[in-house]
């Protein structure tokens, strides 16, 4: 049997809409070949809309909702600006963060079965495009306070979860995330793997300075010293007040960070570029 990756379970999912579980099977009974899997799935799981299944769906839209100290979100993706605009498409998004709210343990996968996806198909016939609801995130049910912030055009979202602290600086918190897009919450969450990565991008531009080795050991340490600061939430300057750390205004506020979720429409998305013959070729044969 092929081994099937997450990310092409991921990919599968995101084309379809469908379960994980769902997907990895029909990728295994496929032999990790996607369109066979799109069509065992067309045949055991009611997947409808097939031609707009295996079109890249990059565009949408981000919901949340913010009531009670609770929070959450969620994306859902369409092919185009045109639908996301679309009213039936935005009152989908919102019903599917309602959905998200009113069922505080359920999972996406869940979601979809019980209801979601048989409007989601319905939509999808509706509009003509490929629609994905592609993840949701919750505030942490411990959370003493919990910020969100959803950019004007709705495609970037954030949600942070405090113990201590109060809603003001959990939102601009939120809102510092969604402007800077930190890796992790301090240096110490940035993965070793990702350090060591760096470090030998450091290291293969110092190559060529003609300095002492002990000279260029000190470079790249520097250069990693800077980059975690860059890219951890508490390291980095606040947006309101550049000369104040994240790290400060949470001194200042009695506040630690518990978890933050940032989402950008159509982040990690590989679009599909389709030359116009091959497009209207497929609308005659659709």
């Amino acid at each position: 049997m092929v081994d099937i990756s997450a990310a092409l379970v991921k990919e599968l999912r995101e084309k379809t809409g469908l379960g994980l579980m769902d997907c990895k099977k029909a990728l295994q009974g496929s032999n990790g070949d996607i369109d066979l899997a799109i069509e065992e799935l067309r045949k055991t799981s009611g997947l409808k809309a097939s031609k707009k299944s295996n079109r890249s769906a990059a565009d949408g839209l981000i919901g949340a909702i913010s009531e009670n100290g609770k929070v959450c979100m969620v994306e859902v993706n369409c092919e185009t600006d045109f639908v996301a605009r679309d009213d039936s498409f935005q009152e989908f998004v919102k019903e599917t963060v309602n959905q998200v709210a009113a069922n505080p343990d359920a999972d996406l996968e869940e979601l979809l079965r019980n209801g979601l996806e048989e409007k989601r198909e319905k939509l999808v016939q509706k509009l003509g495009e490929n629609i994905v609801v592609r993840r949701i995130s919750r505030s942490i049910e411990q959370a003493n306070s919990a910020g969100l912030y959803v950019h004007s055009n709705k495609k970037i979202g954030t949600i942070i979860s405090l113990e201590g602290g109060n809603e003001g600086t959990a939102k601009d918190i939120a809102m510092h995330i969604a402007a800077t897009d930190p890796l992790a919450i301090s240096p110490a969450d940035i993965p070793e793997e990702t350090i060591l990565k760096e470090k030998e991008i450091f290291k293969a531009q110092s190559e060529d300075s003609g300095k002492p080795p002990e000279i260029v050991e000190k470079m790249i340490e520097g250069k990693i010293n800077k980059y975690l600061a860059e890219v951890s939430l508490t390291e980095q300057g606040f947006v309101k007040d550049p000369n104040k750390k994240i790290s400060d205004l949470l001194k200042e506020n009695n506040a630690t960070i518990l978890s933050f979720t940032r989402f950008e429409v159509g982040e990690g998305i590989e679009v599909e570029k389709v030359d116009f013959a091959t497009e209207v070729m497929a609308q005659i044969e659709g």
